[in-house]
C-alpha cells in the first residue's frame, strides 16, 4: 500500500507538466506526415539496380570506365544530384570532396577517394547543418579484391538510394537550416570518406547538429531466422570521443553518460518515427555493432553528433562475400536480398528527422542546471541571435527518471531563458531543454553541461 501511495503521488505531482504542453504551438504534423509516406520503393529499387549494374564499386576499382567501377558509380550519383537540383530550380550545390590516400593497410598505393555532397542551403541559419549519408563502395570476401563482381545491393547501395530519395523529397521544401545529402567513399577500406568530410566541416566551421549515417537499410530477413520489416536500429555513442579530462570529471558527478548529443539525437529519431507508418525504432546504446564501425564514427571522432541508422536483422551471408553457392547455401550481396518497401520506410525515417531538425530552431546552447540540496530544479540556456531563429516560439523543458530510455515528462515554458521546476528534485531525474518553432517542430533535447552540448550558435 505504501508503494502504491508513493506511485500515486508521483503521478499527481507530474500531471501539471502534461497540462502545460497545451500552450505549445501545434506541431507541423501534416507536412511531416506527408514526408513520412513520400519515399518511393520503385525509385529506390531503380537506383539500387543502377548501382549494382556497375559490377563492383570497390574503392580501388576502375575510376575511368563509363560502365564499371567506382568512377562510373560516383559520376552517376553526381548526375542524379544534378537532376534533382534542376527539378528544384537549382536548390542544390553539388560539391566533390576528394583526396589521395596511400600507405594504408587497405589502400597501400595512392588512390583518390571522392565523396559527392549535395548541399541544400538554409534560408535563415545556413551555418547549421544536418547530414544524411550512405556509402558508395562495395567489397567481396577479400577486402583487397578490386576486380571481382561485388554488387553491394544492400551494403550499401540501399543507403545511397535512400539518400538520393530523401534529396528528391526534401528539396521540394525550404528550411532555415542547411541539409547535406552525402555519398561517401572508402568506407570498407577504412572510413576515409567520412574522415575527409569531417575535416572539411571542421576547417570550414560547420555547426553540425546531426549526421545520420545509413549503412544497410534494405534487409528484413536475418541470419537468425527473424523476418522483420517494422523495426529499425539506431546506434549512438554514450560519451563524446573528444571529452576532456575535466569534462569527464564533471560528468562523473553530474551525469551524462547516456545523454551525449548523439544519444539525444537517437532519441529524437525514435520520437520522429511516429510519422512513418508501421515503423518502430530500436535504440542501441553502442557506437556501432559489437566491435565494428561505420561512417558516422569519423564525425563522432571530430566531436559531432552522429548515429548509424540501419536494419534490425542482418544476414551475414550477404555481407562481404564472394558470389557463390556452397553446400546449397548462397552467398553474396545481391539485389534479391533487398526489400525496397522497407528501405523506403527507413528513408522516410531519415527524411522526417532531417526535416524536423532543419525546420526547428537550433538546439539550445549554454544549457546549465542548478538545484543541489533543494526541492526545486532550475535550468537556464542562451537564446540564439534573432536572425538565426526567426521562427523561434519558445522552449520546452524535459525530464525523466535516470533509468528511463526516453524522455517521459515535459513542460512548454515559453520564450524565456530559464525555468524552475518546483518540487522536482534534481537528484532523481535527468533533465534537458529543446527549442520549439512557431510551427511546433522541435530541436533535439540538450542535456546540461559539456556532456550534452550540441555546440554554440
Amino acid at each position: 500500500m505504501r508503494a502504491l501511495a508513493c506511485a500515486s503521488f508521483v503521478l499527481v505531482a507530474s500531471a501539471p507538466a502534461v497540462l502545460a504542453q497545451d500552450r505549445q504551438p501545434a506541431a507541423a504534423d501534416a507536412a511531416l506526415q506527408a514526408i513520412g509516406i513520400a519515399p518511393s520503393p520503385r525509385r529506390i529499387e531503380a537506383d539500387i539496380r543502377t548501382l549494382v549494374s556497375f559490377g563492383t564499386r570497390h574503392t580501388r576499382s576502375d575510376a575511368t570506365s563509363p560502365t564499371r567501377g567506382i568512377g562510373a558509380a560516383r559520376r552517376w550519383i553526381r548526375a542524379e544530384f544534378e537532376r534533382i537540383s534542376r527539378d528544384c530550380g537549382g536548390c542544390l550545390e553539388i560539391r566533390d570532396v576528394r583526396g589521395i590516400v596511400s600507405g594504408e593497410p587497405r589502400i597501400p598505393e595512392p588512390t583518390e577517394v571522392v565523396n559527392i555532397l549535395a548541399i541544400q542551403r538554409g534560408t535563415a541559419d545556413p551555418g547549421r547543418y544536418v547530414l544524411m549519408s550512405g556509402d558508395i563502395d562495395s567489397r567481396v570476401s577479400d577486402v583487397m579484391d578490386a576486380t571481382s563482381d561485388s554488387p553491394g545491393a544492400n551494403d550499401n547501395a540501399s543507403g545511397i538510394a535512400g539518400t538520393l530519395e530523401a534529396a528528391r523529397i526534401l528539396s521540394q521544401h525550404r528550411f532555415p537550416a542547411t541539409i547535406v545529402y552525402a555519398a561517401l567513399s572508402g568506407e570498407e577500406q577504412g572510413l576515409f570518406g567520412g574522415k575527409q568530410v569531417a575535416e572539411v566541416a571542421l576547417s570550414e566551421g560547420w555547426r553540425i547538429e546531426a549526421v545520420l549515417n545509413n549503412d544497410m537499410i534494405g534487409n528484413i530477413a536475418g541470419i537468425n531466422g527473424v523476418v522483420d520489416n517494422g523495426t529499425a536500429r539506431v546506434f549512438s555513442e554514450g560519451t563524446r570521443a573528444t571529452e576532456s579530462e575535466r569534462e569527464a570529471t564533471s560528468r562523473r558527478y553530474t551525469g551524462g553518460e547516456v545523454d551525449s548529443p548523439s544519444r539525444n539525437l537517437a532519441r529524437y529519431i525514435d520520437a520522429m518515427a511516429r510519422y512513418v507508418p508501421n515503423l518502430d525504432v530500436m535504440m542501441v546504446y553502442r557506437l556501432d555493432r559489437f566491435g565494428r564501425g561505420g561512417h558516422h564514427r569519423p564525425f563522432n571522432d571530430a566531436g559531432f553528433p552522429a548515429v548509424r541508422v540501419m536494419e534490425t536483422n542482418e544476414h551475414y551471408d550477404r555481407q562481404h562475400q564472394d558470389l557463390r553457392v556452397e553446400d546449397g547455401r548462397r552467398y553474396g550481396d545481391t539485389i534479391d536480398g533487398v526489400d525496397f518497401a522497407y528501405a523506403a520506410k527507413l528513408t522516410a525515417l531519415n527524411a522526417v528527422s532531417l526535416a524536423g531538425m532543419a525546420w526547428a530552431p537550433p538546439p539550445p546552447a549554454g544549457v546549465e542546471i542548478k538545484g543541489a540540496v533543494s526541492a526545486d530544479t532550475t535550468l537556464s540556456w542562451q537564446r540564439p541571435p534573432a536572425a538565426q531563429a526567426p521562427n523561434l516560439a519558445g522552449y520546452k523543458v524535459y525530464w525523466r527518471l535516470t533509468t528511463e530510455p526516453q524522455w517521459t515528462h515535459s513542460r512548454y515554458v515559453g520564450d524565456v531563458d530559464h525555468h524552475t521546476l518546483q518540487n522536482v528534485v534534481i537528484d532523481n531525474y535527468f533533465f534537458g531543454v529543446a527549442a520549439v518553432a512557431k510551427d511546433g517542430t522541435e530541436s533535439p533535447v540538450v542535456f546540461p553541461g559539456a556532456a550534452g552540448s550540441f555546440g554554440g550558435y
